[in-house]
């Protein structure tokens, strides 16, 4: 029975449109479930919309129509988004769905039932557009003297009746967790933002809102919803069909990780474990905190007008292209920075340039010169030599990088073998061994097709679709059947004179 595999995106906020951000987190999401796919696991992948709280219903009310109307419209637009991308996802969630209210509010029970909940009144400070509470000690000033969040959002002081979770209880047992599972947050510098706040103590969280009816009603409590933070965490559980259990539950939870934004780590590992100590369900194994994509080093915003569209860049690049180019041009866990060029000088240079021009024209050599009858790899030292080095990439650099979440690294991994079967067909010259030794032309064509399918296979979970055509055009060549005429498969990319 294959190892069972459960991977989760953080839940979209659809109180707007998707920008790059967003698809970021799911592609690489994607990456790391097509990959364990391809290790053997049995993989489940959720990924979906976070749809109550305050910020939607104000954007509903803008808009002029009810919430779960505008929830609907706007969940449709980030559930495209995936499928535009070629996500690989196995539910697409939404906070909305009925069985999620049934997990949100059992949950709610459980905490209830352990002594963990309390009637009281909440006066403090509330970010609408982070939808969390903050301690005095945590705001900044803004530069007209207003109070901000950490993450510079404006604050405002609300008072009314609200449920409160006992997070304080849970603050040396959230400590004893992290200490007897270094790997729980990562990466290491997530952790130790994650410790020092813990370390400095934690206040009880309130966890229901009377002052607004947009989120799932809080049992046995007219006039309360839940938090949007204890609703959307608990959509991990819904997915697997908690609170009923079942075969879902049983096999993938606890999860193996959650993929989320730097900006909601807290939320995760720190509110989230604590929900789970107290509704006593196992824990997951990692939370990882992956970085901003900036824009030319700037971070996005609406107010400038620097918001990347990802269908647009999906149009633009193509789904690969851009996909190839997120994961290859950061070093994962930190910020990375996106600007036209580098889009295009990269998926040039590497796709276009090397991997799609080896796979053109050692196709093309074999569909003109032996009838596209695809030959069996030479015997010669260099053949040795070359499968070897495409072997040690394929079967431990780019796994164990891709098995740590290194991205690039693997990557990088991967193009240098794609450069050393380059450098190969320079040095064998196959198009003048067609007329000086023409078995010989056909050892190294033989060679460069064993090399360039496992490297194929490899890079898949990064561009599934162009490495299945180049994985479809060789197998369709097996036992001796022709291949018919190649297709470029990475297009080259022009950049247009108003982003140069």
């Amino acid at each position: 029975m294959a190892d069972p595999f459960y991977v989760t995106t953080a839940i979209s906020y659809p109180n707007g449109r998707p920008h790059i951000g967003h698809a970021y987190e799911a592609i690489a999401a994607d990456a790391i479930a097509r990959f364990q796919r391809a290790q053997g696991r049995d993989v489940r992948f959720q990924t979906g919309t976070d749809e109550h709280g305050l910020k939607m219903a104000q954007a509903a009310r803008a808009e002029g129509v009810e919430p779960r109307a505008y929830a609907d419209k706007m969940s449709l637009v980030f559930k495209e988004m995936c499928d535009t991308l070629n996500i690989s996802y196995d539910r697409f969630i939404r906070t909305s769905d009925a069985d999620h209210y049934r997990a949100s509010q059992a949950i709610w029970s459980a905490m209830a039932e352990r002594g963990d909940l309390y009637l009281d009144r909440y006066e403090g400070w509330y970010s609408v557009r982070d939808e969390a509470f903050y301690d005095e000690k945590e705001l900044t000033v803004g530069e007209g003297g207003e109070k901000l969040s950490p993450q510079g959002t404006p604050v405002e002081w609300t008072a009314e009746e609200s449920w409160f979770f006992r997070l304080s209880a849970y603050q040396q047992k959230l400590l004893d967790h992290y200490a007897a599972n270094p790997g729980f947050i990562q990466p290491e510098s997530r952790r130790n933002e994650v410790l020092r706040f813990v370390e400095g103590g934690l206040s009880d969280l309130s966890i229901s809102r009377t002052s607004f009816d947009w989120g799932v009603p809080a049992p046995d409590s007219p006039g309360h919803v839940m938090y949007v933070w204890l609703d959307a965490l608990t959509n991990y559980l819904t997915g697997l069909g908690y609170p009923d259990g079942g075969e879902l539950f049983d096999k993938y939870w606890p999860a193996n990780i959650h993929l989320v934004g730097k900006d909601v780590v807290r939320f995760h590992a720190v509110y989230w474990p604590a929900f789970l100590m107290s509704a006593g369900l196992p824990l997951p194994t990692t939370v990882y905190g992956h970085g901003f994509m900036l824009v030319r080093g700037e971070k996005m915003s609406k107010s400038v007008g620097n918001v990347v569209d990802p269908f647009t860049m999906a149009e633009r690049y193509g789904v690969d292209s851009l996909r190839y180019f997120l994961l290859r041009e950061v070093t994962f866990g930190q910020d990375g920075s996106y600007s036209h060029e580098a889009i295009v000088n990269r998926a040039n240079a590497e796709l276009a340039n090397s991997f799609g021009n080896l796979a053109q024209r050692t196709f093309s050599m074999i569909y003109k010169n032996l009838d596209g009858a695809i030959p069996a790899a030479g015997r010669a030292p260099e053949d040795d030599v070359l499968l070897r080095a495409v072997s040690n990439a394929v079967e431990r650099e780019i796994p164990d990088a891709f098995q740590r979440l290194a991205f690039s690294q693997g990557i990088e991994a991967w193009i240098q073998a794609v450069f050393a079967c380059n450098a190969y067909v320079d040095a064998m010259a196959p198009w003048a061994l067609r007329k000086s030794d023409p078995n010989r032309m056909s050892e190294v064509l033989g060679t460069l097709v064993a090399a360039i399918r496992p490297l194929a296979q490899a890079i898949a979970p990064i561009v599934p679709e162009s490495a299945q055509k180049i994985i479809d055009l060789i197998d369709s060549g097996a036992d001796g059947s022709p291949i018919g005429q190649p297709q470029p498969v990475f297009p080259r990319l022009e950049l247009e004179a108003a982003e140069s």
